[in-house]
């Protein structure tokens, strides 16, 4: 980004905020459900066939999937697999899917799972590939293979909503960097960089990533919480679960507060997002961290 433009105003805020809500992303979508009867271990998958409007009948860890990444919601109905590395079976073999849909996470599941439905494998992260490009191609792969209209669609309605995002930001900043991390504890946290779901946002938002060193399969973990002083330019970009002491015990921590970024106001704490998750997660990210930004740069 080019050098500190002018100022955020309030005009500025209540036209950003306008314009991102106004048209509907892809994680408002309506849990209307359609189809062959669908199943998958993969959260990034699951995320993507419910904002598609799949019939999705059973996924693993529904209960910590809800809080995670939040949207898109899913139907009570659904059934819970358990553990996404040690799915019941039986419980998926009652669910009755006629397809299930993998990825390269669980591929040692495959062989058990075919055993129950025909079983179709679309990965979103590959190393040295964009985790973006994928989750796109397993979202039109996914709708062309269920006869959904809703998976180029979903592809379309998210690139539309990081160009008007993209275009919201462009007219105002401050040209710093964004450091998206999870905190682990009070001293150490893990950070997102170029081959994660995050870093490719902030570049279709027009963003940089404050984070250049290596990463592994989209973050690197655990990073001393003594490095963020090396980058006293970055907006920190908080993105939860934490452990719920971790707020208190930073507030109260010297070096904490002694941060460039702590001191100038530049920490944004968003909703929580999948952090390994497809295009729905995307959305959301941009969503939540548009309208920190603009919030933050008004006051």
């Amino acid at each position: 980004m080019s050098a500190a433009p002018s100022p955020w105003t309030r005009r500025h805020l209540l036209a950003g905020l306008s314009a991102v809500l106004a048209v509907p992303t892809a994680m408002h979508a309506a849990p209307t459900v359609q189809g062959p009867r669908v199943a998958t271990l993969d959260w990034a998958l699951l995320e993507t066939l419910l904002a598609m409007k799949a019939n999705v009948v059973a996924g693993a860890e529904l209960r910590q999937f809800r809080e995670v990444a939040v949207t898109p919601p899913v139907p009570a109905e659904v059934r819970d697999l358990g553990l996404r590395g040690t799915a019941n079976f039986e419980a998926l073999i009652h669910a009755r899917p006629d397809l299930i849909f993998n990825s390269n996470f669980y591929a040692s599941s495959a062989p058990s799972l075919s055993r129950i439905a025909p079983v179709e494998t679309h990965s979103v992260y590959v190393p040295g590939q964009s985790p973006f490009a994928l989750a796109a191609e397993a979202a039109r792969a996914m709708g062309a293979r269920l006869g959904l209209e809703t998976g180029r669609q979903l592809v379309e309605t998210t690139e539309a909503q990081l160009e008007r995002q993209r275009q919201i930001l462009a007219s105002g900043g401050d040209g710093r960097p964004m450091l998206p991390i999870n905190l682990g504890d009070a001293r150490h946290y893990r950070v997102f960089g170029s081959d994660s779901m995050f870093a490719e946002v902030l570049a279709r938002l027009g963003l940089d990533n404050a984070w250049a060193g290596a990463t592994a399969y989209s973050a690197m973990a655990p990073i001393g919480i003594e490095t963020l002083a090396t980058m006293p330019d970055a907006w920190i970009l908080l993105i939860p679960p934490h452990p719920a002491d971790v707020p208190e015990t930073l507030s109260a921590s010297a070096f904490w507060n002694a941060l460039p970024p702590v001191r100038a106001g530049r920490v944004l704490t968003l909703g929580s997002v999948n952090p390994y998750g497809a295009l729905p997660a995307a959305a959301r990210f941009a969503d939540l961290l548009t309208e920190g930004l603009l919030h933050a740069r008004n006051d």
